[in-house]
């Protein structure tokens, strides 16, 4: 089982970026997926959820009207498209795979919105 994350990295205030998460080894839409983030010296926060059909998602109040999930399960991949980032939203991202009491955790990528 593998969760990869791609796609952190150094934007300004304002900016966008589209984080990617590429699941293999188990039965991807089967599975609802996540998004969390850790922020240093905070715990872990989820940031967005979508079902396992794509048909329902769900958003932390923080990041709501700027941050999309979505998932193409034909490429066993879960997105998170970021807009108007804000530097409190620097963090270290992570996706998780859960059905039921089985679940699978990304090793993170890093977001940093600075100017």
């Amino acid at each position: 089982v593998q969760l990869v994350e791609s796609g952190g990295g150094l934007v300004q205030p304002g900016g966008s970026l589209r984080l990617s998460c590429a699941a293999s080894g188990f039965t991807f839409s089967s599975y609802a997926m996540s998004w969390y983030r850790q922020a240093p010296g905070k715990e872990r926060e989820l940031v967005a959820r979508i079902s396992s059909g794509g048909g329902s998602t769900n958003y932390a109040d923080s990041v709501k009207g700027r941050f999309t999930i979505s998932r193409d399960n034909a490429k066993n991949t879960v997105y998170l498209q970021m807009n108007s980032l804000k530097p409190e939203d620097t963090a270290v991202y992570y996706c998780k795979a859960v059905m039921y009491s089985l679940q699978y955790w990304g090793q993170g990528t890093q977001v940093t919105v600075s100017s």
